[in-house]
């Protein structure tokens, strides 16, 4: 994996930040692709700041010009794009009955969750499939396989498509040597701020109970799993759905 180039998508904060530092300190040179500059410029630094290699760019993964501008200056940067994370979600989701939730809203959802990843896959794949290899994470919710508990059409929408992109994707792409699977976090403390945050007491013991290991899960619990589906040693799964989330469900 050492010299390999992964772009991370909302790599400023939260699980982005923590798969960023954890594919940068196993030799990969990492694209930290995010809206807020200072925040991708932030980690970035933390990461050259160890001698490791990685990049700052500001992106909006809603603007298809932006993005191929992004995947263009990689190119420039590095010379080769070989790992996709599809990470960037729009944070301002709060739980709304679906007679509330305004066009705008939904909207927002899936052009940041759905469209932003499709416009990033459609960026990189040529290089990946002129190098007859790559690898593409798609990062979705465990939430899309529970009875909401909460209101959340939107947010578990816009999630539960990324698992059908990833699925037909997975098809299409295979025999030009890319892979492509979906994530699964759980309810995870990513250290955003977010409507009842999973840090509050009464949460993380309410996420504990349900389960099967008693850990609150936090952002550098999915690094170790992305880490593996961009590996060689997982050149034969592909289109699978893999929840990272303590066992609170299976399959």
């Amino acid at each position: 994996m050492t010299e390999r180039v992964c772009i991370i998508t909302g790599a400023g904060q939260g699980i982005g930040r923590a798969m960023a530092l954890h594919f940068a300190k196993r030799g990969l040179r990492v694209i930290i692709a995010e809206l807020n500059g200072a925040t991708a410029a932030a980690v970035a630094a933390e990461i050259t700041d160890q001698g490791l290699k990685a990049r700052p760019i500001t992106v909006d993964v809603t603007d298809p010009e932006r993005v191929r501008a992004m995947v263009e200056e990689a190119h420039q940067q590095f010379g080769r794009i070989d790992i996709l994370i599809n990470n960037a979600r729009w944070t301002g989701l709060a739980p709304t009955r679906v007679t509330d939730i305004s066009d705008a809203d939904w909207r927002r959802a899936l052009d940041v969750n759905v469209t932003g990843a499709f416009n990033c896959v459609r960026a990189v794949v040529p290089s990946m499939i002129g190098a007859g290899w790559g690898r593409i994470i798609n990062v979705s919710s465990a939430a899309v396989r529970l009875p909401p508990s909460r209101p959340y059409v939107h947010y578990i929408t816009s999630k539960a498509a990324l698992i059908g992109m990833t699925r037909a994707l997975a098809r299409e792409l295979g025999r030009h040597g890319i892979t492509v699977n979906a994530l699964l976090p759980g309810s995870i403390e990513t250290g955003v701020a977010r409507p009842n945050p999973v840090t509050s007491k009464e949460r993380q013991a309410r996420v504990k109970v349900a389960q099967a290991i008693p850990h609150v899960l936090k952002s550098v619990d999915l690094a170790g799993a992305a880490f593996f589906l961009a590996s060689t040693e997982a050149a034969l799964i592909t289109g699978q759905s893999i929840a990272v989330d303590g066992g609170t469900t299976f399959g």
